[in-house]
């Protein structure tokens, strides 16, 4: 996959990097929309080791193989990716471009990725699906009012999603310090699209706060059951960072596992996804696949991350920047740069398919 540097690919030759979209990205969107995308909870200390835990690892790179081709296609629970890295769930698309999630959902297809769409988007999950060209997944938050919840499950089955990721580490919401300081709240117009009509009691500037209150904090494992017994759809859980969590899920058929902390939106000092993710790698034992978020910044990062074992990344900040300067087509860049900068990582380690990508990648040092 290349990357298309055209004036219309969303910046021309100037936007090289994910770093360069998020520069471009700053002055275009509303300073508190910005402070609600680009930050965390707390001191932000899990918000910055996200992005410079990737810093610690080296690679070892493998000579005089034929890298000629390098292949960067997989599967993500049976649907075939052209590359292992996903569009994390992010919510609120509406405050970067007017285009939404509808946007995403054609870059993610035409890059050959899989998005995994919000509960929160600003645009009904079924005109989401209509424009897809490529797998979707929903993200779900269980709900209080448990009708709620069933009513997007079976809205995402019938739409054809293909599995159901739910977000297991936000019983309840962080401190974010700057939604706190800056009063954060929705803008007049915007709002979440799939839910019924009494959630946007009040006004629209109260809405999300009105959202986040209906997340059920007494979700539990018992209730597994609960949600297996409305769909045929595959369970992803979210938000897994100790080995014990792992095995649980192994345990209870999940599908598959991201190692998540959330974008470090949520616990602070918790630790990284990426230094969670060899226990947890160890603790399925190949039950269940296991997929990675936060921090990802470059395609070396990808590759990091699948030498310890995660058989995709999801990425999120950098897909929206690439949404607010330019819509689908640089939401579409984003990935493709991403895309390009793993298959020069993979031929200058010696790797051609992923199959050839393990822990021996690593420097011992760091593995």
């Amino acid at each position: 996959m290349s990357v298309d540097n055209s004036p219309g690919s969303g910046g021309g030759r100037s936007m090289v990097t994910l770093d360069d979209y998020r520069a471009a990205a700053r002055p275009l969107v509303e300073p508190s929309a910005w402070d609600f995308i680009d930050g965390g909870s707390g001191d932000e200390t899990t918000l910055r080791e996200n992005l410079t835990g990737y810093r610690r690892y080296r690679l070892r790179p493998r000579v005089l193989v034929d890298v000629s081709r390098c292949d960067t296609r997989t599967t993500l629970l049976g649907s075939p990716v052209a590359l292992p890295v996903a569009v994390a769930p992010t919510a609120f698309h509406g405050l970067v471009t007017p285009e939404g999630e509808p946007a995403c959902a054609r870059a993610a297809g035409e890059a050959g990725a899989l998005m995994v769409v919000s509960t929160f988007a600003t645009t009904r999950l079924e005109d989401i699906a209509r424009v897809a060209q490529g797998p979707l997944w929903l993200q779900l938050y269980v709900f209080r009012d448990r009708a709620t919840s069933e009513d997007l499950v079976r809205r995402a089955e019938a739409a054809g999603y293909r599995a159901l990721v739910v977000t297991v580490d936000a019983p309840v919401q962080a401190r974010r310090v700057r939604d706190l300081r800056n009063g954060f709240a929705l803008p007049p117009g915007l709002a979440p699209a799939n839910f019924p009509e009494q959630l946007a009691d009040g006004c629209p500037a109260e809405l999300s706060q009105q959202v986040a209150r209906r997340i059920d904090p007494a979700f539990t494992w018992d209730d597994l059951a609960w949600l297996r017994s409305l769909t045929r759809l595959p369970i992803v859980l979210k938000g897994v960072l100790a080995a014990e969590d792992a095995a649980r899920a192994a345990e209870l058929g999940v599908a598959a596992i991201v190692v998540s902390n959330h974008g470090g939106r949520q616990l602070d000092g918790s630790v990284t996804a990426l230094d969670a993710l060899p226990e947890v790698v160890s603790a399925v034992a190949g039950r269940c696949e296991v997929l990675v978020d936060g921090g990802i910044r470059r395609g070396s990062d990808v590759l990091v991350a699948l030498a310890l074992g995660a058989r995709a990344v999801l990425v999120g900040r950098p897909v929206l920047w690439g949404l607010a300067v330019s819509g689908a087509d640089g939401a579409r860049d984003v990935l493709s740069i991403l895309a390009a900068e793993l298959e020069a990582a993979m031929a200058l380690s010696g790797r051609p398919d992923l199959a050839s990508v393990d822990a021996s990648l690593l420097h011992p040092r760091t593995a």
